[in-house]
Formats: structure tokens, sequence, C-alpha cells
């Protein structure tokens, strides 16, 4: 075949609408994505996946808060590349073009966070991406003084929240994925605190708590940490029967099987579907997701691969895994919160939602890279542990005025049923929920 004949097709299945841009316009952001100039693709605040195809190289570029995946399919007169956030949007494509057969869910790759990831269609053999990172924080940049960094965390947390209220309109209602946590605590009351400040009513804010069978420490926890500040007004429970949580509907919506990120997403997806239920024409939807990776606030001593030297040695470790080029990173789902992230956003996106998650914007991410862990603990992890909740009273204080309690850490899924109800929703071993995924392409 000459080249002159040669052919190569790139079907773009991503909504344009699914991305939060923040300082530019999309027209912008695309424009910086087809440069392929990192530092360009950097200036991008928002959450966003954005592909652009110059000739036959197509550049793509995502931020944490959103999934971009692709599928390569061959064609006599050339590759077909198909891009989307579901693998199962990829797999429909493929089958109206009579092209299923050569689909697998471990063919599909997903865009890290982070990179300008850029292929050249050239046909066969297969093109190997290039990856080049545009987001790279400097750490350790700020002193060792809690109340510093608290302040200048909740500042960077206050500057996106602020700029996307710029961008939804002065009366749209803003929910809240509440659990009277650290993370969720801090974005209500920030947000909180930006609806005063422009003098809108805060009347527009609400704490959607989950509550199954009105069972459940996060309701409890909730109620008390509003009642602490006299903002009880603002919570609103969605309690639904056990027999909404179902882990198999999780694995649909996120695509995945990772048992801790499947739980939470069933927890996710109940509370969206009851939001929803409620409010049929609810648009926007908060969450905290991101702030435990960002303090690095998760218990070492449960996974096996980790130490505390790896967690404080390695830049994002928790947001990015072990980075594109290790042995360990997956093709098909990224690594870290670039994988796992999907357990918040699908959820939403699966009941209409538009999410937002300032945690894990680069603009917050750097603060927290900043932050000199290694001086502040001396290596010890229950240091490590303590010093999140610390650090975020400090700068919820500072940035806010209010005196945000702080209560034990919790995960999502567990803190909405009791221990024997979770024992009956959920697996205890993850190659159960890896046999339901296969099922989904059996």
């Amino acid at each position: 075949m000459h080249r002159s004949a040669y052919v190569d097709r790139v079907i773009n299945l991503m909504d344009p609408e699914g991305n939060t841009l923040l300082n530019m316009s999309l027209a912008e952001a695309e424009a910086a994505v087809a440069s392929g100039d990192p530092a360009e693709v950097g200036r991008i605040r928002g959450q966003f996946a954005i592909l652009q195809k110059d000739g036959n190289l197509v550049r793509m570029a995502r931020s944490l808060g959103r999934p971009m995946r692709y599928f390569l399919a061959k064609q006599t007169a050339g590759p077909c590349l198909i891009v989307a956030e579901r693998i199962d949007q990829l797999h429909e494509w493929l089958q109206q073009e009579g092209l299923d057969d050569q689909f697998h869910p471990s063919y599909t790759r997903m865009v890290p966070a982070h990179y300008v990831v850029e292929l050249a269609l050239i046909g066969c053999p297969d093109p190997a991406p290039k990856y080049r990172r545009y987001f790279t924080p400097t750490r350790n940049a700020l002193p060792a003084d809690l109340d510093v960094i608290g302040q200048t965390y909740m500042e960077a947390l206050a500057g996106v929240c602020s700029d996307w209220l710029d961008r939804i309109g002065k009366d749209a209602p803003i929910g809240v994925m509440f659990s009277g946590g650290i993370d969720s605590g801090s974005v209500l009351l920030i947000l909180y605190h930006l609806l005063l400040a422009r003098g809108q009513s805060p009347a527009r804010l609400k704490a959607f708590t989950l509550s199954v069978d009105n069972v459940g420490a996060d309701y409890r926890q909730a109620a008390d940490f509003l009642a602490s500040l006299n903002l009880s007004m603002l919570l609103e429970v969605i309690d639904v029967p056990k027999s909404a949580i179902r882990y198999q509907d999780a694995i649909r919506v996120v695509e995945d099987y990772k048992p801790l990120d499947i739980q939470a997403a069933a927890m996710g997806l109940a509370l969206c579907r009851g939001i929803r239920a409620r409010y049929p024409d609810w648009r926007y939807l908060v969450d905290g997701d991101g702030g435990d990776e960002n303090l690095k606030d998760y218990p070492i001593e449960e996974n096996s691969e980790l130490t505390i030297n790896s967690v404080l040695n390695n830049t994002m470790l928790y947001q990015e895994g072990w980075g594109v080029e290790a042995l360990k990173h997956s093709l098909v789902y990224s690594g870290g919160q670039s994988r796992g992230h999907v357990r918040t956003y699908a959820p939403a996106r699966a009941c209409e939602f538009v999410g937002f998650s300032p945690y894990a914007l680069p603009d917050v991410i750097a603060v927290a890279e900043a932050i000199p862990f290694i001086e502040l603990t001396a290596w010890d992890h229950r240091r490590l542990y303590a010093m999140k909740g610390d650090v975020v009273r400090r700068g919820v204080k500072a940035v806010t005025g209010l005196d945000m309690p702080v209560f034990e850490k919790c995960r999502f899924q567990h803190g909405v049923v009791s221990r024997d109800t979770f024992a009956e929703l959920f697996p205890p071993h993850e190659a159960v929920y890896r046999r339901e995924f296969s099922r989904l392409y059996a």
C-alpha cells in the first residue's frame, strides 16, 4: 500500500462538558494539549481529559479528576484509536463497527494523570506511547511550621473552590458528600465561608450524609461535627436500606475490582442514587477525595508493599502509584489515585451529577508535596497519621475562623454500616470481585 492511501482514524467519545476548567476556555486548553508542551498543559487548572490530533500524532492529557481510556483497533486501511471515559463505551463502539472480536478489557489503556501521552498512529507494529510529565511539584519547600503549612494548604483549597464557584452560577445548589471527616468537613467549611464572603446564602449548601437502615457512625459523626459549629441546618441524611448496597453494581459502574475502591464506590453509588431520587434536578456534588492521598494518611501496616520510607521518599506515591516506568504500573488502570479516583467520579457521573474534587487538583497537591514530611515525622508513622488533622484544623481556623472538630479516621465504607452488615455486604477476598468484573465481558 502506498503511503498516500494510508488512513488513520481517531474516534473521540469524550464529552467536553465533562471538563471543569478554572482558568481558560476549552479551546485554550485544547491548544495547550495540541502543542505537546508539558509546560503549556501544566497551565490548565481544573479537572479535565483532552485529546488532540496533529497529523498522525495523537496527544492526550488528563488530571486526576477525570478518567480517560483508549483502545487501538486494527483495520486494513490503518489503525483506529477510540478514546472514551469508560471501558464499556469503547466496547460498545467496537460492537457497532463490527470490531468487537478484537476487544478485551485487558487491551484497553488508561491515560495516567499528570502526563502528556503521545501516540503515533503508524499501524503495525502497535505504537508505543511516549509519556511526558506536565506536573512536577517541588518537594519540602514549606517550613516545618504546622500553622504556615495549614494556612497555605487551606488557602490553596479555598482558591480552587472559589474559582469553581465563579463558574457554576450564583444560585446553583451545592451538595457535599459529607461524613464529618477531615476532608469532607474542611471542604464543607471552606465552601460555607466562601459563600458568606460573597454575600451569598449558605442555604444553597447541603451536607449529604449516607445512613444504611438508620445505622452507622458517619451519621452521628456528621451530626456532631455540624452541631459543634451551630451548622446543623446544613445536614441532610440520605437513609437507604441494606438492599441498596450492592458491590456488583459498583463493579459495573467503576469497572474495576480492587476491594477497598469497590466498597467505597458501592456506598457512594447508594448515596448518589438517594440524592438523585430526592432531588431530580440537582447538578453539583463536591467531595473530599484526595485528602488522604495528599497528606499520606493511609495505614502503612495494612499494605505489605509499603514502608514509611517508600511513602515519604516517593513523590505523589499515593496519587500516581509507582510511576509509569515501573514494572507494577498498570497500563489498563494506571496507579494510585490516578486509578482509584474513579470510585468517586463514576458513581456521581452515573447519576448525572457534575462532580468536583478540589483536593485532587494540582494547586492543592503542590502544597501538600511541599510539606517537609520527613522533618516533621522523623520517620514515625504515628506522627504521620496524627499530622493530617492538625494541619487541616489549623488551616481551616486561619482561613475561616471556624474551629473544625477532628474525629478518629474511619473509611467511608466502614462508617455507614455496622461491622456485621459490612461482612454481609462485601466478600473478604479480591478474587470474588475479579470474577464479578470478568463476567461483564464473558
